[in-house]
C-alpha cells in the first residue's frame, strides 16, 4: 500500500544524525567561545590572552621593558605574544569542533566550521 516509502525510516535516522550533530556544533562552538588562551614573548615579558575566536582580550608587559631607547622591540614582543596567542586559539578551537564532529563520516582533512 505504501511502497516506496521503506527508506523513510533512514531519513529519520538521518535526521536524528543531523540533530545531534547540530547540538554538538553548538556545544563546541559555545567551548570555543569560553576558551581564553595565553601567548608570550621575550622568554615571558610580554604576555597576550585572546578568545578562542582569536580576540584580544589581555596584554601583560613586564615593567623592566619600559626603556624608551627598547620602544621598538618591546612592539615586536607585543606583536609576537598576540600572533601566538592568536594561533593556540585557533589550534584549540579547531581541537574542540573536531571533538564535536567525532564519529561522524566526513572527508579526511575537512576543516570545521564549514
Amino acid at each position: 500500500m505504501l511502497k516506496g516509502l521503506g527508506n523513510l525510516g533512514d531519513m529519520a535516522k538521518m535526521m536524528a544524525k543531523a540533530q545531534e550533530f547540530q547540538a554538538k556544533m553548538a556545544e563546541a562552538q559555545a567551548a570555543v567561545e569560553a576558551l581564553e588562551v595565553e601567548g608570550e614573548a621575550g622568554a615571558g615579558l610580554v604576555k597576550a590572552w585572546v578568545s578562542g575566536k582569536g580576540e584580544l582580550k589581555r596584554l601583560a608587559i613586564d615593567p623592566t621593558l619600559f626603556v624608551p631607547e627598547d620602544r621598538e622591540a618591546v612592539e615586536d614582543l607585543v606583536v609576537a605574544a598576540i600572533k601566538t596567542a592568536q594561533e593556540r586559539a585557533a589550534e584549540a578551537a579547531q581541537a574542540e569542533m573536531a571533538k564535536a564532529a567525532e564519529g561522524l563520516p566526513l572527508p579526511p582533512g575537512m576543516k570545521l566550521p564549514f
